[in-house]
């Protein structure tokens, strides 16, 4: 997959939700925040991995101190600044190189890991964004199954979230993919692949997207304890 086109794409599509959207409303997945915060932490994000890239920053960023971090208040700049945050990002990779190590909050990665996370960044708060107006949220199944991956696999990176002995069995039904989590003492690992777990969930890949994310549940099938279920993505929440 074309993270760096994905991710344009997903810019483009938040900037849509928003172009006419009152910026005071609230956003219920995202408690305490408006539309408008929701938009300068997008916009802003972009810019923060860009620079931490750029600058082979150690020990993370204060958001802050990012270049450029605020948008213009008129409608257009702001949507102009918006768009122009993947292209910082991709300059940044360009200059720096795309397999280098570079810091993240998961420890060095090389500096491409950063687009995938700030592609599954913008389908997230695009959802936040869709369901806060009331408008209908779609994202492609091979996009979706990506950003399962990637939030197992950052997931299982940062802390344990399974105890041990217990394993999840995540399957889509749209597209090809299947993961089995492990819970190890002390951490959490997985491979993607066909096992028995202790719980297996099933559903198109939106679908499971989406509740591994806490954004929506539902159309699923839950086979095993559905505490585990909902005490694991509580566990796993980031």
């Amino acid at each position: 997959m074309d993270h760096m086109t994905a991710l344009i794409e997903q810019n483009a599509r938040f900037g849509d939700l928003l172009h006419a959207a009152d910026p005071s409303t609230e956003v219920p997945t995202c408690p305490g925040w408006t539309l408008k915060q929701l938009f300068r932490h997008v916009g802003r994000g972009d810019r923060w991995s860009a620079q931490i890239i750029s600058d082979r920053v150690d020990g993370g960023l204060d958001p802050r101190e990012v270049r450029d971090g605020k948008p213009p208040a008129d409608t257009e700049g702001a949507l102009a600044w918006l768009h122009g945050g993947p292209a910082v990002l991709r300059d940044a990779l360009a200059a720096t190189g795309a397999s280098t190590d570079v810091w993240t909050f998961l420890g060095p990665r090389p500096a491409e890991w950063w687009v995938r996370r700030r592609l599954h960044e913008a389908t997230v708060h695009r959802a936040d964004a869709a369901f806060a107006l009331g408008q209908p949220y779609d994202l492609a199944p091979d996009l979706a199954a990506d950003g399962i991956e990637e939030w197992i696999d950052t997931v299982a990176a940062s802390r344990p979230t399974l105890d041990p002995g217990v394993t999840v069995h995540l399957h889509t039904t749209d597209v090809p993919g299947e993961w089995m989590i492990h819970g190890e003492e002390g951490r959490t690992v997985w491979e993607p692949g066909h096992g028995k777990g202790t719980l297996a969930v099933r559903g198109r890949a939106e679908d499971l997207f989406l509740a591994l994310v806490n954004r929506r549940e539902e159309g699923l099938e839950i086979f095993g304890d559905e505490n585990l279920w909902a005490s694991w993505r509580e566990r796993a929440r980031f």
